[in-house]
């Protein structure tokens, strides 16, 4: 019997990392998702909601929900205040995936462990393998434009609040190349899908 894999999906902001996830939950992996477990970290009346409150102040909840809007206008700015939201977050976070990995590992499947910030947060030796999302700069920033309707100087803190893109790209143990049509997209993952014999 063959061992499951877990791999770790990650991205740079706008690169379609959502979008490949969603193709990989498609072919039948299982789905373990760092941003889902980030809200749940701080859903309505959770310790990880309580201790937000008491970094970021009254402001930083809204309808007994955390004002995401307001805090992520802190933290892209502010790195202090960025690892004082992570130091919160993530130690929730982590509990949350790794059980749901171990669910999954213990049924047999394959896991993607989709997590924006694996290379930021140094979580390689947590998988097997790395799988990186690519596409160039100027397409980032494009799409990010386009989906998020920001500023130039709002895409520029965001981007510089992740390691560049390209860093990435040397790190990861696979790429899966975005710059073009999402049918590139599906061609691209069906020939890592074969490469890695993953095919399910």
């Amino acid at each position: 019997m063959k061992m499951a894999k877990v791999i770790g999906l990650t991205g740079g902001i706008a690169t379609g990392k959502s979008t490949v996830s969603r193709i990989l939950k498609d072919k039948g992996f299982c789905i373990v998702d760092a941003d889902v477990a980030s809200r749940k970290a701080v859903e309505k009346g959770s310790v990880g909601l309580q201790q937000v409150k008491e970094v970021f102040g009254e402001e930083a909840i809204v309808d007994g929900e955390m004002n995401r809007q307001y805090v992520g206008s802190i933290v892209f700015k502010d790195q202090t205040m960025r690892e004082k939201l992570n130091n919160i977050i993530h130690p929730i976070v982590r509990t949350i995936m790794d059980k749901e990995k171990e669910e999954a590992l213990s049924n047999g499947k394959n896991v993607i462990m989709d997590i924006p910030l694996l290379f930021e947060n140094k979580l390689q030796n947590t998988v097997d393998e790395t799988w990186l999302v690519y596409t160039d700069q100027e397409t980032q920033i494009q799409r990010l434009k386009e989906r998020n309707q920001l500023s130039d100087e709002e895409v520029e803190a965001r981007i510089q609040s992740q390691i560049p893109i390209y860093e990435k790209k040397a790190l990861a143990d696979c790429i899966i190349d975005n710059n073009g049509t999402l049918d590139d997209l599906h061609h691209n993952i069906d020939d890592l899908l074969k490469s890695k014999a993953l095919n399910l």
